[in-house]
């Protein structure tokens, strides 16, 4: 198990350093100077030299190279920099701007997650095989809605038609409460399907007939015996969708208006606050990395078969 924790962090830190070297490339290519972007401003009166010694003091004048080994060397550090824009270390930026980020992405996931179950359920439950057709149609529905036009439906629906939620002035948790239905619908979808199709798989196994044989109920059979073993391939979805679902919610918070790294993100893409950006992406991309190490941890929980694989590894 130590070794295969340690095999499972080293391919994790190759896979930050290649997100840290793709996104300092693309954000290197953007048009834009984010110092110029700030201190060209006329208003500022700054003459062309002070312009030129605030790029000496960000950094900006140095070679790429330069500047990729000192970014490199300060993220290893924790270090993030200092928002252009902001004049503040981007690690302020984050602290008060991710704790948002990651309630909208969790309660959406376990909202996601509890949807897929029902769908999957109410659709192997013998009382409802009529609907088991339109049960089994609904995640192709809802994986094809565009997460901006469903948050702006929502809005229009409960906001302006029922007038169940406002809009100006909610409560901390009825602003989540759209938006929450909003990230969940999309990642529900790809969870109902590949849980549908596992669940099938799983019901022409031998030792479900056995179960049944023996005189177990279909629920027994399907609570017991069926989903357990069908969990595996929704777990390792899940754990991919969950580290998409923290980057997927920027969109989200933007449409709504929400306080967090969707908001952060627009305005240093705005600004050309590269700095934010890198930091953003490594944000994303750590989180990516922790969910899947956790992911393969609990996956022997579930199938006990995996633990002999890795010990005898």
């Amino acid at each position: 198990m130590r070794h295969y924790l340690l095999q499972r962090a080293g391919l994790g830190v190759l896979v930050l350093w290649a997100a840290f070297t793709l996104s300092f490339v693309l954000l290197q290519v953007l048009p834009g100077d984010a110092v110029l972007i700030k201190f060209q401003n006329p208003d500022l009166g700054l003459s062309p030299q002070q312009i030129a010694e605030m790029r000496q003091a960000y950094g900006a004048d140095s070679p790429l190279w330069q500047q990729y080994l000192h970014t490199l060397a300060v993220m290893l550090h924790g270090d993030f920099g200092y928002s252009v824009q902001a004049g503040v270390p981007v690690s302020e930026l984050l602290t008060s701007n991710l704790p948002g980020t990651l309630r909208l992405a969790l309660c959406g996931f376990l909202l996601a997650t509890l949807l897929a179950f029902v769908l999957a359920t109410l659709s192997r439950l013998p009382a409802l095989r009529g609907l088991r057709n339109l049960l089994q149609s609904l995640p192709a529905l809802f994986i094809s809605v565009p997460t901006f036009w469903l948050g702006i439906a929502l809005i229009q629906l409960f906001s302006f038609q029922l007038r169940w939620i406002p809009v100006i002035n909610p409560s901390p948790w009825q602003g989540l409460i759209l938006p929450i239905i909003t990230v969940a619908v999309p990642i529900s979808a790809p969870l109902a399907q590949i849980l549908l199709r596992s669940i099938d798989e799983v019901s022409t196994r031998p030792f479900v007939a056995v179960a049944r044989a023996k005189g177990a109920s279909e629920h027994y059979v399907l609570w017991r015996h069926i989903l357990r073993n069908a969990m595996l391939p929704v777990l390792t979805v899940a754990g991919l969708l969950l580290g998409e679902l923290i980057a997927g919610a920027l969109i989200t918070e933007t449409v709504f208006g929400l306080g967090g790294l969707g908001q952060l993100t627009q305005q240093a893409v705005n600004n050309q606050d590269v700095a934010v950006l890198q930091a953003v992406v490594m944000i994303s991309a750590l989180g990516f990395v922790v969910i899947n190490l956790l992911v393969d941890l609990l996956m022997p929980l579930f199938d006990p078969r995996l633990q002999l694989l890795r010990g005898a590894t």
